[in-house]
């Protein structure tokens, strides 16, 4: 008969198996254990911290957080208010998840804001890219970038991008 603690002590992993399953570094993983975002299962007999597959659920959550632009005291904050949400018995997981709700919609509303300024400035960068590319192609003339104010290979009444004309100014 398979001894219930062995199979599940085998399930755990040393720092190192879990930074190398997890693509972080050993330091990254303490840090967030110094942080209080992530907490060891147990100790080996050794004495060396074990965790189990639920911390590589933690430090991809972690990761993503931090790709939607979350710093380490922002996830610690989160994290601290859905614990005392749980120890002070005040609500339940519903009000935990309405907190973490809340903090998604405002970060999806940040993402959205984000997504537009990039947009417009695609937009500009591809408007200056194609100014510019009639320059490179038709210009000819040896005259400086300052003492370009104006050509015939432009439309007079085509603006020039605020990309391109920072460099003139």
């Amino acid at each position: 008969m398979v001894d219930p603690s062995h199979s599940a002590e085998a399930a755990l992993m040393l720092v190192g198996d879990l930074a190398r399953e997890s693509g972080k570094t050993v330091r990254a993983i303490h840090l967030y254990e110094e942080l209080d975002l992530l907490r060891p299962a147990g100790r080996s007999k050794g004495r060396y911290r074990l965790y189990g597959p639920d911390a590589l659920v933690r430090i991809r959550w972690i990761g993503k957080l931090q790709d939607l632009g979350f710093s380490l005291t922002d996830i610690k904050a989160v994290v601290r208010d859905i614990r005392d949400i749980e120890n002070e018995r005040r609500g339940s997981a519903s009000t935990a998840m309405i907190k973490v709700r809340e903090v998604y919609t405002k970060k999806l509303d940040e993402t959205r804001m984000q997504i537009a300024r990039l947009t417009a400035l695609e937009g500009e960068i591809l408007a200056s890219l194609q100014y510019l590319e009639a320059c490179h192609s038709r210009c000819k003339s040896g005259r400086g970038l300052h003492t370009c104010q104006a050509c015939n290979h432009h439309p007079r009444e085509q603006k020039v991008p605020d990309l391109v004309a920072g460099f003139r100014a």
